[in-house]
């Protein structure tokens, strides 16, 4: 699991880098043809991350059920982000990490409730879901790097 954590850490990076680099508006714009924004894509990674992981061992979540209704799958972006929420994005992606990766070493995850993906990958534990979550956040990083070349800095 050392190698799926630090794929994860990685990822996180590459995103706290697009919300070090785009200002609050460039971070909300949608551009033409796509149907959500950079700040969604990354709150939506993080609200995934916690619903696969936690809420499908049966365990609280890190994030608020306000946060998991903006961001979850099938939402869209329909409010405009504040520096609040944008700061507390930053935090929530290294803080969701380390709580995980300490979560996994002290064999928290006893239970989980399969699952299968849109893509048809059938998660049965969470472990299972540590490993396909750097799959969905790759996914939703090229949908920003789509989304980047269209965004005037």
């Amino acid at each position: 699991m050392e190698t799926a954590f630090r794929i994860t850490e990685t990822s996180r990076k590459i995103l706290l880098g697009f919300l070090e680099k785009y200002s609050i508006e460039e971070l909300y714009k949608i551009p033409e043809g796509f149907s959500n924004n950079l700040i969604w894509n990354i709150g939506h990674i993080i609200v995934v991350q916690q619903l696969l992981v936690y809420k499908l061992s049966g365990l609280p979540t890190m994030v608020s059920n306000e946060m998991i209704e903006k961001f979850q799958k099938g939402t869209k972006p329909e409010h405009n982000v504040t520096q609040q929420e944008v700061d507390e994005i930053k935090v929530l992606l290294f803080s969701t990490l380390e709580k995980t990766k300490q979560d996994f070493e002290e064999n928290v995850f006893q239970n989980y409730i399969e699952f299968t993906s849109m893509s048809g990958f059938t998660m049965k534990s969470a472990t299972n879901a540590i490993e396909f979550n750097n799959y969905h956040e790759a996914l939703h990083t090229g949908i920003m790097m789509q989304i980047r070349k269209f965004i005037k800095l």
